[in-house]
């Protein structure tokens, strides 16, 4: 009984943190209609920010206690609120949830950067030195102490701010109706920005309570938020009291399995991943209403056609012949894996470019990929490739199920708690017999891969398995180009513009949802099998949440409907990293930091860079001197790379601004006279947006 009563202690300890976050994470939803993803983060930079002022300076607690909830945290929720959420508020939820993905990064490379992550940081708890408290046979330390007396008092001051003050009504009021709000009195901007301050100061405290128990780790500290995320859903994302209860939940169901699981080689991990599974047994069981702001303005997929799907597949196999050319072997497997990471990038074409159906799990799902080819693949049989595709496709599959019952953030976040399971748990198992066939997968280690058994020829240098990873990125790329062409393709966009409306003219749901994640999954175990084979020995943390969220963002960056994307985020996540890494260690965490700053851009180009390059780029491809010579400058470049000594970098440059140059000029020659007559609109210039509109005033003034 005795250790019962001090597990519940413990437990409730935890919950009390969980409730402080999650109910920040409650009011920044409810009042501003932003479900921010980087609020896990924030408490964590405030911890170690709380850290550095206490520890690493030396202030009294109150003083650091002070300047970082009083100062720092509103002022970082200022931040937020007026530079990176405004900006999209208009254009709906999946954008918004780029801006907090984008954000959590941004913090974690940044905490990293700034705090060396293998320095220790130890944090004392409050009033470590005095004697515990008892309450019969329970001990209560004081830190356990001031953190639930501190939940309980925030759970008061929260429904007294929202029903008993006039800041609260104008908040609540906002979220249902921002216009209606405003016509009233009510100042939604000054709404918003008070939720962002509160919620971010309810962040810092869980951050600084639950510091002393962690390890003061980014990652570790960043992740915590998945068990508030349980809370948040448990309280439906707008009841308070809903949320403290499920806080309870998810803090006791971690204490007693703490001390109470059998002791086996396969269970540690389920106490790590229990706050994912119960996240999504509460995704599915719980009813969900509307989501606030599910209104938006789609962006359009473009229609590839045939002839840039053969550009297309002509640049990755001129990018794969650049790299074994010029480069030295070990650059080859350094560089070599944009290519295997394209092709996961391009994974999210179909599933969230063409579906609109948002997942955080896609590099999760690539290690499956990794892990089959690496274990059936040893011998570099060729069979095992497809059956990688087909383990990983079914476990997309998988995924798929709940997507009906999911959507919006609702569906990444069970994708998130997805990629947690496997992660904490799942990636973490020993091997073990089901039904008397052996399942090994990283087996609490490593995993070595090979090169395959190509009819005869065997791919183990890093030369050819680039050129296969090329050519699979390619065939890949048209494929996808294809589907968007075709009759499914067309179907996926109508699902994206209206779930309802597509049921509603006879289009299956589930079929459809179940489709575009096996194949998205499928196209995502190919990149990881490929990405394997590059690295020649993979790990459960390359394939980790967190690991996943650059290569997102940079997917979304490019656009996710141009099939472009995987070619864009594979060079955009590599090259930097590797020019940079010359720079010495101040600079490892730098490319992560700049991904993040990319990220918090997307509101001035919601289409993606793609889209402007595509259309910055067509003036140069039409005119047939101009690409001839452009052609020809590319040659000389890479003939001087490759006879060169050192002369990679150089020519590299010199065909960039030559490049650079026959562009702007292709721009000049397509540029036409401002006084085109009105008559020879879109003949003598382009045909514009605005022409219609001039036009159709203009012939109402005449008559």
């Amino acid at each position: 009984m005795d250790q019962f009563l001090a597990f519940t202690v413990v437990g409730l300890s935890t919950a009390a943190i969980y409730a402080v976050i999650g109910s920040g994470l409650v009011l920044t939803h409810t009042t501003a209609g932003v479900f921010n993803f980087a609020h896990g983060a924030a408490g964590m930079l405030a911890a170690f920010a709380y850290w550095q002022l206490a520890v690493g300076w030396g202030w009294p607690v109150p003083a650091a206690l002070a300047v970082v909830l009083l100062v720092l945290a509103p002022a970082f929720g200022l931040l937020a609120e007026r530079v990176l959420m405004r900006p999209v508020q208009a254009l709906g939820e999946a954008e918004r949830l780029v801006m907090t993905v984008a954000l959590l990064t941004g913090c974690i490379a940044l905490a990293r950067w700034v705090w060396d992550p293998n320095t220790p940081r130890p944090l004392a708890a409050f009033l470590a030195g005095e004697p515990a408290l008892r309450l019969g046979p329970a001990v209560v330390t004081w830190h356990q102490a001031i953190t639930m007396a501190t939940a309980l008092a925030i759970a008061g001051g929260l429904w007294f701010l929202l029903h008993r003050t006039r800041a609260g009504t104008e908040m609540r009021a906002s979220v249902d109706d921002r216009a209606l709000a405003g016509l009233t009195g009510a100042d939604p901007l000054r709404a918003g920005r008070l939720a962002w301050v509160l919620g971010i100061q309810l962040a810092a405290v869980g951050g600084i309570l639950i510091a002393p128990t962690v390890a003061l780790d980014a990652q570790q500290l960043s992740l915590l938020i998945v068990s508030a995320y349980t809370a948040a859903v448990f309280g439906r994302l707008r009841s308070l009291p809903l949320t403290f209860l499920g806080a309870v939940v998810v803090g006791l169901l971690e204490a007693y399995l703490a001390g109470y699981l059998p002791q086996s080689d396969y269970l540690p991990g389920l106490r790590l991943a229990a706050p994912a599974l119960l996240l999504l047994l509460a995704l599915l069981a719980f009813p969900h209403r509307r989501l606030p702001g599910r209104d938006r303005t789609l962006v359009r997929v473009p229609l590839p056609g045939r002839r840039g799907g053969l550009v297309l597949a002509g640049c990755v196999l001129a990018v794969a012949l650049v790299l074994v050319s010029v480069l030295t072997e070990d650059e080859v497997i350094s560089y070599g894996t944009l290519l295997p990471i394209g092709v996961i990038a391009l994974s999210y074409v179909p599933l969230a470019g063409y579906a609109g159906q948002i997942s955080l799990c896609q590099l999760s799902i690539a290690g499956i990929g990794a892990v089959v080819w690496g274990h059936l693949g040893a011998h570099g049989a060729l069979w095992a490739l497809p059956v990688a595709v087909l383990v990983a496709a079914a476990v997309g599959a998988l995924v798929a199920l709940p997507a009906l019952r999911l959507s919006g953030i609702y569906l990444a976040l069970g994708t998130v708690a997805f990629a947690t399971v496997l992660d904490r748990w799942i990636f973490t198992l020993p091997a073990f017999d089901v039904l008397g066939v052996r399942i090994s997968l990283f087996d609490q280690g490593s995993v070595s891969v090979t090169g395959p058994d190509l009819f005869g020829l065997r791919l183990t240098s890093p030369t050819d398995l680039v050129l296969f990873s090329a050519f699979c990125l390619a065939v890949t790329s048209l494929g996808v180009a294809a589907l968007r062409r075709g009759r499914f393709g067309r179907r996926l966009v109508a699902l994206r513009d209206s779930e309802a409306a597509y049921a509603t003219l006879g289009g299956r749901l589930l079929a459809a949802k179940v489709a575009v994640f096996a194949l998205s999954a499928g196209i995502a175990g190919l990149g990881g099998a490929l990405y394997g084979m590059q690295l020649q020995t993979v790990t459960a943390d390359q394939f980790s949440l967190v690991a996943g969220l650059p290569v997102f963002l940079i997917a979304v960056v490019g656009g996710l409907g141009s099939v472009g994307t995987g070619l864009f985020t594979g060079l955009a996540y590599v090259v930097p990293v590797q020019l940079l890494d010359g720079l010495g260690g101040w600079a490892q965490n730098l490319p992560a930091l700049l991904v993040a700053l990319a990220g918090l851009g997307f509101a001035h180009s919601p289409a993606g860079v793609i889209a402007r390059l595509r259309t910055q780029w067509t003036p140069l491809g039409r005119d047939r001197q101009l690409l001839t010579a452009l052609l020809g400058v590319l040659a000389l470049c890479w003939a001087v790379a490759v006879l060169v000594p050192a002369g990679g970098r150089p020519a590299l440059a010199a065909a960039l601004v030559a490049a650079m140059v026959l562009r702007n000029r292709a721009a000049a020659r397509t540029a036409a006279p401002a006084d085109v007559p009105p008559e020879w609109w879109g003949v003598r210039r382009p045909w514009r947006p605005e022409d219609g509109e001039v036009l159709s005033r203009a012939t109402a003034a005449a008559s």
